[in-house]
């Protein structure tokens, strides 16, 4: 094990899948010269040369497009956005072309679109979104969020190995702030399994990305009122871990969703009709969703820390539900 952050461990599987695999390259916006907005890919350009760490113009659409044919061609693109939220640019590309390639020609486009998403750093309504549920509703897509150091390696290794395109959304908050032991050598996350961070036997939250630090927060101050809370991280929001979502439920009989996007078509609306539809018969309350107003994400430090979930919160939602 080496204890490394979250920004560590990213910046780790790429460097070893590239070392690993002669076709898996990195192309985006500064990531050769400057290593990145965030220095993920700092020294890339120096260890693996021009070729392989491609510095692009500023236009996503080209980045994903040159991305998509030469996964067709048999390379494995790294596509990084400099913020995740200029992805809306390359929507097209990624909708329209890497989503619906194997469906319409049996062709997969094997190619990773990886950049920093969400708030908690008052970088304002165009620097700090998440997308996901964008992307929720296409089918041929994959998007995984780790919330750990350790997801962060073995989900972006699964990531690049998938023959399939896949969104990977990395919280800007978490690069530095998160520390922790990661497994050393060939290690990979399945995509599409949940883990449970927390088991407990009252509450179940179900969350994924920097939000399973808040739910772990709240279920710490819960327990010291004597309520056990579990939270299941999901790791990957496209697909879901359904079972790991009924089973939980079917084990609490209540349940949270607590989310980064805002509340309005969010994932929670996906994940409350699932356990509606599958594990009412197991439910004492209503499936409720603790997420943003539905708003830009503000600028303002107040106005930002008064949008985003945080542990009082949550923990005002665990109280209502316990006294349900």
């Amino acid at each position: 094990m080496a204890v490394l952050t979250y920004l560590e461990a990213i910046r780790l599987a790429m460097l070893e899948e590239m070392e690993r695999d002669e076709r898996v390259f990195v192309i985006g916006e500064d990531v050769g010269a400057y290593g990145g907005a965030f220095r993920v890919t700092a020294g890339f350009l120096e260890r693996f040369g021009e070729k392989r760490v491609i510095d692009t113009p500023i236009s996503e659409t080209a980045i994903v497009g040159a991305a998509i044919g030469a996964s067709l061609m048999g390379m494995r693109p790294i596509a990084e956005m400099q913020f995740i939220d200029f992805i809306s640019c390359a929507f097209d590309m990624i909708v329209n072309y890497a989503a619906k390639a194997r469906y319409r020609w049996g062709a997969g486009v094997p190619i990773v679109i990886r950049g920093p998403a969400g708030g908690g750093v008052h970088g304002g309504p165009f620097h700090s979104q998440n997308p996901e549920a964008y992307f929720m509703n296409v089918p041929g897509l994959k998007i995984v969020a780790p919330g750990t150091p350790a997801d962060a390696k073995g989900l972006m290794t699964a990531a690049i190995r998938d023959p399939d395109p896949v969104i990977y959304l990395e919280h800007k908050f978490l690069y530095r702030r998160l520390k922790a032991e990661v497994p050393e050598g060939d290690f990979v996350v399945p995509i599409g399994k949940a883990r449970v961070a927390r088991a407990g036997q009252d509450v179940s939250i179900i969350t994924y990305a920097a939000m399973v630090q808040v739910a772990l927060e709240a279920a710490e101050g819960a327990a010291r009122d004597g309520v056990d809370v579990e939270v299941v991280d999901l790791r990957t929001v496209l697909p879901l871990d359904e079972e790991a979502i009924l089973s939980s439920a079917a084990k609490t009989g209540k349940v949270i969703v607590l989310h980064e996007p805002t509340l309005t078509g969010g994932p929670g609306g996906e994940i409350a009709a699932l356990v509606a539809e599958r594990a009412f018969e197991h439910l004492d309350a209503p499936v409720m969703r603790v997420a943003p107003p539905d708003t830009p994400v503000p600028y303002s430090p107040p106005l930002e820390e008064t949008f985003l979930p945080d542990a009082e919160k949550l923990g005002r939602a665990i109280r209502a539900m316990v006294h349900y």
